[in-house]
């Protein structure tokens, strides 16, 4: 009975205003403008230039095990900044070192620390110009304090070169 019911009153044509709305193109969707970028790929082997990429500090300009921490803390020049406090060791390698500390007491939160020890080893990375002006080569340990995050990184960025220049003159 369904089945006489549904052959009888539901019809299988579409309405004269459904047909209408539909549109009939040869070419489909190419109205589209097409993509004038070339594509990522292409794109990002322009930009990879040798002096664009050195964003890391490679692994041999790193203090990274505890005891080279605290050798330049307990034998080291301690600096004083508004955004950091600086140690330096005279390095027994012959280039700069330098290890990022950004403690929970003093920072805060992970993100925080993370933001800082970002800032401050940009600031470092960035400096080696200046860092190449000084005669010896030193470890350096860099401690964030909570002033560096409401700041940009110019401002610390200038600091750390303050710092290496007078280190540089005296």
């Amino acid at each position: 009975m369904e089945s006489q019911y549904a052959e009888e009153n539901i019809s299988t044509e579409q309405s004269t205003t459904r047909q209408k709305a539909r549109l009939s193109r040869t070419d489909g969707d190419q109205e589209r403008p097409g993509r004038t970028q070339a594509p990522p790929s292409e794109r990002t082997q322009a930009i990879n230039s040798p002096s664009l990429l050195s964003f890391t500090l490679p692994k041999e300009e790193r203090l990274l095990k505890r005891a080279d921490f605290l050798r330049v803390y307990e034998r080291g020049k301690r600096i004083e900044g508004r955004f950091m406090t600086v140690f330096i060791l005279p390095a027994e390698r012959g280039l700069h070192r330098v290890g990022v500390t950004a403690t929970k007491k003093g920072i805060g939160k992970a993100h925080e620390r993370n933001r800082a020890k970002r800032l401050l080893r940009e600031s470092f990375r960035l400096s080696r110009a200046e860092l190449d002006t000084v005669g010896q080569k030193y470890d350096w340990v860099l401690n964030a304090r909570r002033s560096l995050l409401h700041v940009k990184l110019e401002k610390p960025l200038a600091e750390f070169r303050q710092i290496v220049g007078r280190l540089a003159a005296g």
